[in-house]
């Protein structure tokens, strides 16, 4: 790349950083090619939960995410990446291309980014400390900024009960746990939940996180539900098209990286928005019919007691990368089935 665009070890740092990003399942389902002057984001069509997202919906909020990564690590680098959504119509797995310009990086620009390799999907139990409202107004406005609205529930209720109908429906969906297990509880895998970021079963929580298997990471001590003074938010869209769905995921990312800069712990929570019944659900009885739920986030503090969490195990970029041509660069990863 040339003087007007940033060379290849900037655009490899920008993407190494970008693949810190939250994915369903820590599937990682992208794919990235670096042309001369452009870069492009691709769906992975190797890496497709058919069982948790039917209709590719977590697909497509997980590339939000590394989207919107890779927009944030660009520009602490010094670089505006432009993005161009589908560019190609004819290639619905061609996310995005960017181009670049040059920008001198803001104080928000390099905090975002730093809060980059800190974040963690913190399921555990959080503490009885309130979350400022001032916090999730920020976490909204950052939101807005990429077009979503950022909703607080306040009927927990209702949406306690949605999580736990989408929990019980997954129990009895065979096929669904059978995946759940290829990809969580995983030990030296570069891909999957690993079993030391999941949390054991705790019973007093007010809204529970996915049953994942085998679970090796303790709850906090002496935390009671009644300590817990968790926020719930929705992201909403007014419609529930594709690119929809890809500007949820950077609006997820913007929320977690901004609450990270907060130091608030956060967890995204899908379950209850891969079931049809339990999304229109939360959409009639949360959002009141006001837009299409894409995203639910825990936040809230970790307690003083909490161990630090491992992070999650990501690909190397060298994997991840194709030629133009398609092609792999690096050694394609063999992905969990």
């Amino acid at each position: 790349m040339d003087a007007d665009v940033p060379d290849d070890t900037t655009i490899r740092s920008a993407i190494a950083l970008a693949m810190h990003a939250p994915s369903v399942h820590n599937s990682q389902p992208w794919r990235w090619r670096i042309g001369d002057e452009t870069v492009h984001l691709y769906a992975d069509p190797k890496v497709i939960l058919r069982h948790t997202d039917p209709d590719g919906r977590d697909l497509m909020l997980s590339c939000g995410t590394v989207l919107h990564h890779f927009r944030v690590a660009a520009a602490a680098l010094g670089w505006r990446a432009r993005a161009h959504r589908f560019p190609n119509p004819a290639v619905p797995e061609h996310i995005a291309s960017f181009e670049f310009e040059r920008k001198v990086a803001s104080e928000q620009d390099i905090a975002l980014a730093g809060a980059i390799p800190r974040r963690r999907t913190d399921r555990r139990r959080y503490s009885s400390w309130p979350v400022p409202l001032g916090h999730i107004a920020q976490m909204a406005s950052r939101a807005a900024q990429e077009g979503i609205v950022l909703y607080r529930a306040e009927a927990i209720p209702l949406l306690e009960k949605a999580v736990a109908d989408a929990a019980a429906a997954h129990a009895l969906d065979m096929e669904y746990q059978t995946e759940l297990h290829v990809w969580s509880g995983r030990r030296g895998s570069l891909d999957g939940v690993p079993a030391a970021n999941t949390p054991v079963p705790d019973e007093s929580s007010k809204i529970t996180s996915r049953a994942f298997a085998n679970p090796l990471l303790e709850q906090p001590h002496s935390e009671r539900r009644t300590d817990d003074a968790s926020e719930y938010l929705v992201l909403a869209t007014p419609s529930d098209d594709v690119m929809s769905r890809l500007r949820a995921g950077e609006a997820t990312s913007a929320g977690l990286l901004t609450a990270t800069t907060l130091g608030l712990a956060t967890c995204a929570l899908t379950e209850p928005l891969e079931i049809p019944m339990t999304r229109a659900a939360i959409r009639s009885e949360v959002l009141d019919n006001s837009g299409f739920p894409q995203m639910l986030l825990r936040v809230g503090w970790s307690p003083s007691t909490a161990d630090p969490l491992p992070r999650t195990p990501r690909h190397a970029v060298t994997e991840m990368i194709d030629s133009l041509d398609g092609v792999t660069t690096g050694r394609r990863r063999e992905a969990l089935r």
